[in-house]
């Protein structure tokens, strides 16, 4: 008697298949792009136009972009390399965002940047910032320098006066002279890019289940060298998508998690807090995208330079790295856990990362004095071991479920 063969099995159904799969294909390519071929495939495509570095945490990148600049944001080598050189240029106990990004640069892997800028995050970029003047003394760049008085006639001014020096220098290394009318094209580009960022993050609060925090982080990090206006498309392909996806929903602890508003955590360390049972509503993750809180402003004859400055005095958001004045430190942050509708928040500080680790015990008695639940803990970029990460995050999440206090 002849056996009947087995049919092939057949392919999943199209209903089956993940609408977002080809938008966060595309993103863990950009994302992984540690060469930066994506920047060199975009200086072929503009003959002559300049593609320009910064540190990841808030930079006006429409500035950059109205003098057909490309802002490339890096964030270092996360668990992508093994720092060999880059550890003698910086001593032991710093983050580890300084030494990757050096060891980069001594591998080739800036070479297609035409300068960099180091904003003025903490004593450490600003090392960074003198250290890759040593290196590469024939490249340009240039520490910006941040205001910490928010009084629009000393800080503004100032800040605008930075905005400007910066511009001039651009100009004088081949960048195309600063128009009125770019700068404002630049500005609604950036408007519409960030209006989708926060699409994405308001569907993420209303729905974490559609939209986990490591999907987002993903796409929102794409961008790093893109311009605003193919960041946005990618934003709203992957909006779209998640908005078809057919889900099931969780029972998880919804969680804030700050503290990491510059190094970076390995994608696998948010993924482990997921798969604790956290939902990730809210973060500081990719701070530089969502620094100002709102729609930099436009009119028409608007000095372009003043309204940047200015959004940046009146929008920034609270971070270790701003000054806040005479508010109560913390008292953003549980604003931020309330509109979230979180039920506790972790906080991830990068190890040795200074700005961060001095402000926890602020943060934690302004949390304390909600009752908000919390817990801590640090990593590096290429922080591989998240066994105990992931234990603690689950007693956290089991915690917070059960009694309502991480106790």
């Amino acid at each position: 008697m002849t056996a009947t063969p087995t049919p092939p099995l057949s392919p999943p159904p199209a209903a089956m298949a993940d609408p977002a799969a080809g938008p966060l294909a595309e993103a863990r390519r950009l994302v992984e792009d540690r060469s930066l071929d994506t920047v060199r495939a975009w200086k072929a495509a503009h003959p002559g136009a300049l593609a320009i570095g910064h540190l990841p945490i808030y930079v006006p990148r429409p500035l950059l972009e109205a003098m057909d600049c490309l802002p490339v944001a890096l964030f270092g080598g996360g668990d992508q390399v093994d720092i060999i050189r880059g550890d003698s240029y910086f001593q032991s106990y710093i983050c580890h965002l300084p030494r990757s990004t050096v060891e980069l640069a001594l591998a080739g892997d800036l070479d297609a940047l035409d300068g960099v800028l180091f904003p003025a995050i903490c004593d450490v970029v600003r090392n960074l910032g003198g250290m890759w003047k040593l290196l590469f003394p024939d490249r340009y760049s240039s520490y910006l320098d941040l205001p910490q008085n928010l009084d629009p006639a000393l800080g503004g001014r100032f800040y605008a006066d930075e905005l400007r020096r910066i511009t001039r220098e651009l100009v004088a290394r081949g960048a195309t002279p600063l128009a009125e009318r770019a700068l404002a094209a630049a500005i609604a580009r950036e408007n519409a890019r960030r209006d989708a960022l926060f699409a994405l993050d308001a569907l993420r609060r209303r729905q974490p289940w559609r939209v986990p925090a490591s999907e987002a982080y993903l796409v929102a990090r794409a961008g790093a060298a893109l311009p605003a206006a193919d960041h946005r498309a990618l934003l709203q392909a992957y909006l779209n998508a998640a908005l078809q996806r057919a889900v099931h929903r969780y029972d998880n602890v919804r969680v804030v998690v700050t503290g990491a508003f510059c190094e970076q955590p390995p994608l696998e360390l948010i993924r482990t807090l997921e798969l604790a049972g956290c939902d990730i509503v809210d973060d500081d993750f990719q701070l530089g995208w969502r620094y100002l809180e709102g729609p930099i402003p436009t009119g028409a004859g608007a000095d372009g330079i003043e309204v940047l400055a200015r959004a940046y005095l009146d929008l920034g958001t609270a971070t270790a790295s701003r000054y806040i004045g005479e508010e109560e430190k913390g008292a953003a942050l549980v604003r931020r856990v309330r509109r979230a509708g979180a039920e506790g928040v972790i906080f991830a500080a990068a190890s040795f990362c200074d700005p961060a680790l001095l402000d926890q015990p602020m943060l934690e008695a302004a949390l304390g004095a909600a009752g908000i639940p919390f817990t801590s803990l640090k990593f590096s970029e290429n922080t591989g071991q998240l066994q105990v990460i992931r234990e603690q995050a689950g007693a956290f999440s089991d915690a917070v479920k059960l009694w309502g206090s991480a106790a």
